[in-house]
């Protein structure tokens, strides 16, 4: 009986926080907060993705130069195999005309004859350069056969990596949403000039505005505070606002 009576007489006792320890709370949910949308905006599978994205398109640039170089080689073929084809047109005509029974001269017979070696000749030539070209599409096709399968691996590393930074996204996404609002319930009832004060010392003091004092240091600058100084803040009722000597932030004690 008399231990429930302390207890319920201790609850009864125990005052509620003050605007400054609230204060606190608000500065915690707010530390948070800056943490996670740091992680969210550094998180290393984005740094995975980016580096594999910029992996991609560096294979993308080698296999647009080599296809440049590839299909200049593909229409210079074309070209020369027209040109074996009209060639070989020219030498069936004479042929045909040779060997027809319609020229019986053999001047003409002759000049028939030195215009089917001729062609017989260019038609070599051509198609030795046709060779040429195709042993030089060789190593061209052989690099862009390989650089596709290496590109094939990147997307699917890059499709793995996506979902593995989608998925960080969201889980640090809804911490930050928890985050807010425990924040938003942490300022319900506070000072309006208080949080203005707040407000404008998170933003000259790189987001920390409140600390407390932790002996005769401030929790924010951790610069230890003179003894005349941590006396007057002892002495100070405890929901005034007092800032540090130091840095001027609100102190808490």
């Amino acid at each position: 009986m008399s231990d429930a009576g302390t207890h319920a007489t201790d609850g009864a006792d125990e005052a509620p926080p003050g605007p400054l320890e609230r204060l606190l709370l608000v500065q915690q949910h707010d530390t948070e907060a800056d943490q996670l949308r740091h992680r969210l905006n550094a998180l290393p599978e984005r740094a995975r993705l980016d580096a594999k994205m910029a992996e991609i398109a560096a294979l993308e640039h080698q296999v647009a130069g080599l296809a440049e170089r590839r299909g200049a080689i593909g229409r210079d073929l074309k070209r020369l195999e027209d040109e074996v084809a009209v060639v070989e047109a020219r030498r069936a005509e004479t042929d045909a005309k040779l060997y027809g029974g319609a020229v019986n001269a053999a001047r003409e017979l002759q000049a028939l004859q030195d215009e089917l070696a001729s062609l017989k000749r260019r038609q070599t030539s051509l198609e030795d350069d046709e060779l040429e070209l195709m042993e030089a599409a060789e190593p061209l096709d052989a690099d862009l056969g390989r650089l596709a399968a290496e590109q094939a691996a990147a997307d699917e590393e890059a499709t793995g990596l996506s979902a593995a930074l989608a998925e960080a996204e969201v889980s640090v996404a809804g911490a930050l949403e928890r985050a807010l609002a425990a924040r938003a319930a942490s300022v319900e009832g506070i000072d309006a000039d208080l949080l203005a004060e707040y407000e404008r010392l998170r933003h000259e003091l790189g987001g920390i505005a409140v600390a407390r004092l932790v002996g005769t240091s401030c929790g924010g600058c951790h610069l230890t505070l003179s003894a005349v100084e941590v006396d007057h803040i002892r002495k100070t009722p405890a929901g005034a606002m007092v800032h540090c000597e130091e840095c001027g932030r609100i102190l808490v004690h």
